[in-house]
């Protein structure tokens, strides 16, 4: 058995401060996924790089729900899913398969955020995938791709087919599984699944009654430019809103 885990203030002096701030930045990010309600038990995963370094990230400690997540508590790990600090706790295999494989292939993905939301895996299972209903979708379909069901990933066969139907974009819909944002901070890619979680929210409750209205195609034509518009600037306002609303509501990710 592995020895404990470094007590929270000792830890912190043990790494560096930019990878302490992103460890309190992810903790409050699983956090905030569970207070949106789009965690499922113990069984999704959010990542983010360890700043300064090319091949660690950092990962929830498996059984551990989002809600309880800390910043002292993420494992870290390499590439190969090996542990690079001392920690009791496991790591959602899963989790290694889908995010180390994204982290490889994409320098710009610095967190991960993958959920199995019921709006999303309800989306993710209809052959239309997610439609241009609502102004969430006018700013998520430009960048948004498709990965088929494998499975439970857990063969790493699987990686460069996910890497491959990623691409350059910046959310993906796992089909009859779930929703995977990226980002350049876990501000970017909790924006990013607020948008791509509720676009699918409106079309599950839009397809409930009544006759659909899409967007026009000559409107969707310019979202490639006009979704983009100043993202990482809003991603960050929106950011210190969100903490207060978790320090408020359920406090303690920065322990």
């Amino acid at each position: 058995m592995n020895a404990p885990s470094p007590t929270p203030s000792s830890l912190r002096s043990l790494v560096s401060g930019e990878e302490w701030e992103m460890r309190c930045n992810l903790a409050a990010l699983y956090r905030l996924v569970a207070l949106f309600g789009w965690d499922d038990l113990i069984f999704t995963h959010i990542t983010a790089k360890v700043p300064g370094t090319e091949d660690h990230f950092l990962i929830n400690p498996y059984g551990f729900m989002f809600e309880e997540i800390t910043a002292s508590s993420l494992v870290k790990v390499d590439l190969q899913g090996r542990k690079v600090m001392e920690s009791e706790y496991d790591i959602n295999p899963a989790g290694f398969i889908i995010h180390s494989c994204i982290h490889a292939a994409r320098k710009d993905a610095t967190c991960v955020l993958h959920t199995h939301s019921i709006n999303g895996v309800a989306v993710s299972a209809q052959e239309c995938g997610l439609l241009p209903l609502s102004q969430f979708a006018f700013i998520v379909l430009p960048s948004l791709n498709y990965h088929d069901y494998e499975g439970l990933a857990l063969n790493p066969e699987e990686q460069p087919r996910l890497v491959r139907d990623l691409g350059d974009s910046s959310y993906l819909i796992l089909r009859n599984h779930g929703l995977l944002t990226i980002g350049a901070s876990p501000a970017e890619a909790f924006q990013a699944m607020h948008r791509l979680e509720a676009a699918c929210m409106v079309q599950v409750r839009a397809q409930a009654g009544g006759t659909l209205t899409h967007i026009p195609q000559e409107i969707l034509e310019r979202a490639q430019v006009e979704s983009k518009a100043d993202r990482a600037r809003k991603a960050s306002l929106a950011w210190p809103g969100l903490l207060r609303r978790l320090n408020r509501r359920n406090p303690g990710h920065d322990a």
